[in-house]
């Protein structure tokens, strides 16, 4: 029966509604108050009884809730004979918690379009190499899928064959079509504008970028900040608290109705409403924007924040490097670029990568006895020559001797902003390298949107030298660069600008030797491609490494956190404003005073739904 009525609730309004109108017209036009007692009576028990099953229902697990507070306003109202009142503040209570979900669904919309996004079917291969429709739950890592014009990608994969433009937005948020072929990376929930691929499923299911997209999201809905968790306690004593004070009011007064009206002049709806809708609309805005936000609570840390500090390598710059610049010392340089590209081809270090580029076709001795030295390079074993493949720390540290033209050399690399990798050979210098990342194009205009948005400091570490950091510093106009960091001198120096000078910091990278710092840091903000280690250690995810996408995330956030303030303005002005009318007018009653709840509650709700037009500019 309970459930019944609590799933015909909307009907039961509009009846309520009905009977109202039909009490109040019989009366002004024939004047029939047979018709017009009868409908009110039935219109407030109507109405009553979803609310009291309600009322009920929280007070099985002890909580007195506002639908408390409304059934016994209406029962004591009923009792007094006020069926005016009862039937009104039944009606208005039931249509205001309509009009509430109504405007809800539309804050979740967001949420509510990714994941509807989620692909469900795809064409797989089979055995006899024909392509067969199947739930994309089927889908295995390693199964090949034919994609066509119009498709959703199923899953996260490589396209083995075939071209075409991938709109990606689900992922990014840029709607600008990306082209793909033979060897690019796809994601599950973007769409093939045109072309035909075939494509080698990497991750399935909720291992998809996807798929996390859509976890994290629905975590940060259902995650409760500060602000969120005091509102509860202070309800959970608030409502209470109410209907004591009214229960002494009648004590004193002996005014029954001035006692029910406090009741519904007390309820905190606004208050408790206010804050979660514009969490859950700031997040879903993010979502849509290629900014993943993990909980309410970093929204707080975020909109303070003082301080970013950034890696540079895939971070401020495009972590594709080249080598710009080279020189060769004594004899043998094939042999020492053999013996270079056998090194490196063991590490997956960005400059490793480079220099593979730069040597290209050759013939890779065996390497032995590897040794990774931290904040320096590799030392190993090749063909029974000792080769040590690093920076000068590493060179340094192997006694290799640098004549006058190798450090005129090393000077004038690090003044064109090249990281430095040398190579000896029996503790002899072979091979010095310049190699160059390219900015992230914008990265200058978006650090320069982060100070409009009251960042004070913008900081850079990096285990580049300091040379190579302070071109680079200089470029993009930032507050302080430091070079020559290891992870543990990154994870230091935030701890003391946290601690010892207080501020609220945030840190953005993208790779493992990252992960202490994005954990140690107030807000970490890791770049989507980055490693799996760095994108969980975080705080906020910028999809598809946008480094544009950042400014964007903290004027979000700075946003939010007003927008939260407002709805708390709101909603404790309103409850001041009814009890002050209540003692200093006479014209304040218990159904005006639901009306102008119900009316505060829609206000918070349309207030906190700007923020899913919000946009950086």
């Amino acid at each position: 029966m309970q459930r019944h009525i609590l799933k015909n609730k909307n009907k039961i309004t509009l009846i309520n509604g009905i009977l109202i109108i039909v009490g109040f017209f019989s009366k002004w036009t024939m004047d029939n108050m047979d018709i017009f007692t009868g409908s009110l009576i039935i219109a407030s028990i109507l109405g009553v009884a979803p609310i009291a099953i309600q009322a009920y229902q929280s007070l099985k697990v002890k909580v007195v809730s506002i639908d408390v507070l409304v059934t016994i306003a209406v029962v004591g109202a009923l009792i007094i004979q006020n069926y005016e009142e009862s039937a009104i503040v039944t009606f208005l209570f039931l249509f205001g918690a309509y009009l509430e979900q109504r405007t809800l669904n539309k804050t979740r919309s967001a949420i509510k379009e990714l994941t509807e996004m989620a692909p469900e079917k795809a064409l797989k291969q089979m055995d006899n190499e024909e392509f067969m429709v199947v739930d994309v739950d089927e889908v295995d890592e390693g199964d090949i899928l034919l994609v066509k014009t119009g498709a959703k990608i199923p899953v996260d994969g490589t396209v083995l064959k075939g071209e075409g433009s991938i709109n990606e937005a689900s992922i990014t948020g840029e709607s600008i079509p990306v082209r793909k072929e033979e060897g690019s990376n796809t994601y599950a929930g973007t769409i093939l504008d045109n072309g035909t691929i075939q494509i080698v499923a990497d991750r399935v299911g909720e291992d998809t970028t996807f798929g996390k997209i859509i976890e994290l999201v629905e975590e940060a809905v259902d995650s409760k900040s500060e602000a969120e968790r005091f509102i509860d306690r202070f309800s959970k004593y608030y409502t209470p608290a109410v209907l004591v004070i009214a229960i002494v009011v009648w004590l004193f007064s002996r005014e029954i109705e001035l006692a029910i009206t406090i009741l519904v002049l007390g309820c905190p709806g606004a208050l408790v409403i206010g804050v979660p809708v514009s969490n859950v609309a700031g997040v879903g805005n993010g979502a849509r924007n290629g900014v993943l936000l993990k909980g309410s609570e970093v929204i707080s840390d975020f909109s303070r924040l003082d301080t970013m500090v950034f890696d540079k390598t895939g971070t401020l710059t495009v972590g594709n490097p080249s080598v710009a610049e080279k020189e060769y010392y004594g004899d043998n340089t094939g042999e020492a670029l053999k013996y270079l590209a056998s090194v490196e081809r063991e590490s997956d270090h960005p400059l490793a990568k480079a220099v593979l580029e730069e040597i290209g076709e050759t013939t890779f001795p065996t390497v032995e006895k590897t040794e990774v030295i931290k904040g320096g390079g590799i030392v190993a074993s090749v063909d029974g020559h000792r080769i040590a493949v690093g920076n000068v720390t590493l060179m340094e540290r192997e006694k290799v001797e640098v004549n006058e033209k190798a450090q005129a050399d090393l000077v004038r690399f690090e003044k064109n902003g090249d990281s430095l990798v040398l190579t000896s050979v029996d503790g002899k210098l072979k091979v010095l390298m310049g190699v160059r990342d390219q900015m992230r194009p914008g990265v200058k205009k978006d650090l320069r949107k982060l100070k409009e948005l009251g960042v004070k400091n913008l900081v850079m570490l990096s285990g580049d030298n300091q040379v190579t950091v302070d071109v680079v510093s200089r470029e993009l106009g930032l507050t302080e660069a430091r070079g020559n960091m290891l992870p543990e001198d990154k994870s230091a120096y935030i701890k003391k600008l946290i601690e010892e000078e207080g501020q609220i910091v945030a840190f953005i990278g993208d790779g493992v030797n990252d992960s202490p710092s994005l954990a140690l840091a107030h807000v970490g903000i890791a770049m989507g491609s980055g490693t799996d280690v760095a994108i969980e250690t975080s705080d906020v995810v910028l999809m598809n490494s946008d480094f544009s996408r950042l400014p964007h995330a903290l004027g979000l956030t700075k946003a939010t956190a007003r927008n939260m303030k407002q709805n708390i303005f709101v909603a404790v002005g309103v409850v001041v404003l009814l009890l002050t009318s209540l003692i200093f007018s006479e014209w304040m009653s218990m159904s005006i005073g639901m009306l102008v709840h119900e009316v505060s509650i829609l206000v918070v709700i349309l207030n906190g739904m700007r923020l899913l037009r919000y946009n950086v500019g």
